[in-house]
């Protein structure tokens, strides 16, 4: 793509990467055929080809952004099936959060959209106001119907009952059963400690018992993704930094581990998102090297087994930010078939479930529309259960489908010795 930007605008290291990454598009459109939003929808501007177009105008410009250009930016799910896709290397992911950053700079949004953001922003990110908040939210359900469009989508999306605070969250080190083969920092999330907190737990059991001194580090916090998406590029540095001087202080270790997909993604970005700050850069790059989703540390201890008897047949679905973030596709249904369980594969597993992060608060219609996509690939497997290694993804199918959803790690861990899940007791 020919790109016309001035050597003042040049000079600035993030329009100098993104006219790097514009120059490699070279409208094929195979984008399009993966992209979620351009299949729902069948407008270009709502296809990764289209945003980069606007994109490209926007910033060599240096306008502020416009209702147009935001609009459609706004309904990009993030999912990057197009760089699955693109047989040009275009990083899209890294060009769509430098629009959003300058979006957020440039324009004033609606005040209600100001509000609904910037109460995810502040709730989410913090386990003690996220649980708050969905209290809150129990509370405002009879009304939702009266409540502007995205207000009634966060309180719908509540869950009905909040679990209870978990061991697995406070700080301190889980020794390994016999023999140490690995030390390693467990990322535990912020909302997943909150929504599904028997992830963490399964996880601890079982990196445990495959022989890992699991460390969960005072101070440690939110990765950073959800303020970044939301064009919030500062506090998402400031949560890096925090996470990179918390997990730093525990000592040495070999990895550090996310049983969140999307908090994955967004570790083995640190080092991308810190490579200019000179105090920071190095260590940043180190912590991206050793960033695993949990899969990837389960798949090199784990030995063949035998499931329980009464194990469920399993609908894998591969999260969006494992399978087009960090290019695990594979690995976890096997994984589970390497523990005894029966696994299929779920159709068109390459499309969103339309969680994506803070996507089904923020475009509950598009997300609903997904959602029900989604729903009906599944029952076509005819599988028990649905396993999926992303909290957003649990969450989000679990309210489409009359069906358990559980983690890779839950089942896995049952099949070592841990307890049954307790979702498939309900």
């Amino acid at each position: 793509m020919e790109t016309r930007f001035d050597l003042v605008r040049l000079a600035d290291p993030h329009i100098k990467e993104a006219e790097r990454i514009l120059k490699a598009c070279v409208h094929c459109g195979f984008c399009l055929a993966t992209c979620p939003t351009y299949l729902l929808l069948g407008d270009e501007r709502d296809s990764p080809r289209g945003r980069i177009y606007m994109i490209k105008d926007m910033l060599e410009e240096g306008r502020p952004a416009d209702a147009t250009t935001t609009r459609h930016v706004d309904r990009c799910l993030s999912c990057l099936s197009c760089m699955t896709t693109c047989p040009s290397g275009v990083n899209y992911m890294h060009l769509v959060d430098h629009a959003r950053a300058h979006i957020a700079e440039t324009r004033q949004r609606p005040w209600m959209e100001r509000f609904v953001r910037g109460l995810i922003a502040r709730t989410v990110p913090n386990p003690g106001l996220f649980r708050l908040s969905l209290i809150g939210a129990l509370l405002a359900r009879p009304l939702s119907g009266l409540l502007p469009k995205q207000l009634g989508a966060m309180v719908r999306l509540a869950p009905r009952r909040i679990p209870e605070p978990s061991w697995s969250d406070k700080p301190g080190v889980h020794p390994a059963q016999g023999e140490t083969r690995k030390r390693v920092v467990l990322l535990n999330g912020c909302a997943q400690q909150v929504l599904t907190p028997q992830v963490n737990e399964a996880t601890i059991r079982l990196l445990t018992r495959l022989g890992c001194e699991v460390v969960v580090a005072p101070d440690g916090g939110c990765c950073g993704s959800l303020v970044l998406h939301m064009g919030d590029h500062d506090n998402a540095l400031a949560s890096a930094r925090a996470n990179i001087a918390a997990w730093n202080k525990t000592g040495p270790f070999d990895a550090v581990i996310a049983n969140a997909s999307g908090c994955g993604t967004q570790l083995k970005e640190y080092g991308f998102l810190l490579k200019d700050d000179p105090d920071w850069s190095a260590v940043a790059a180190d912590v991206s090297a050793k960033a695993k989703d949990v899969s990837e540390l389960v798949g090199d201890l784990l030995e063949s087994g035998s499931a329980p008897p009464d194990a469920p047949s399993i609908a894998y679905h591969a999260a969006c930010s494992l399978q087009h973030g960090q290019k695990i596709v594979a690995e976890p249904a096997d994984l589970l078939r390497r523990a005894g369980f029966s696994v299929c594969d779920i159709p068109e597993g390459h499309i969103c479930c339309g969680s994506a992060g803070t996507y089904n608060m923020l475009q509950p219609e598009l997300s609903a529309k997904l959602l029900e996509r989604k729903a009906a690939n599944i029952a076509t497997t005819g599988a028990d259960v649905v396993a999926a290694g992303n909290v957003g993804c649990m969450v989000q199918i679990a309210g489409g489908i009359g069906k358990p959803v559980v983690h890779p790690v839950e089942l896995i861990d049952w099949a070592t010795g841990g307890p049954r899940p307790a979702s498939l007791n309900d």
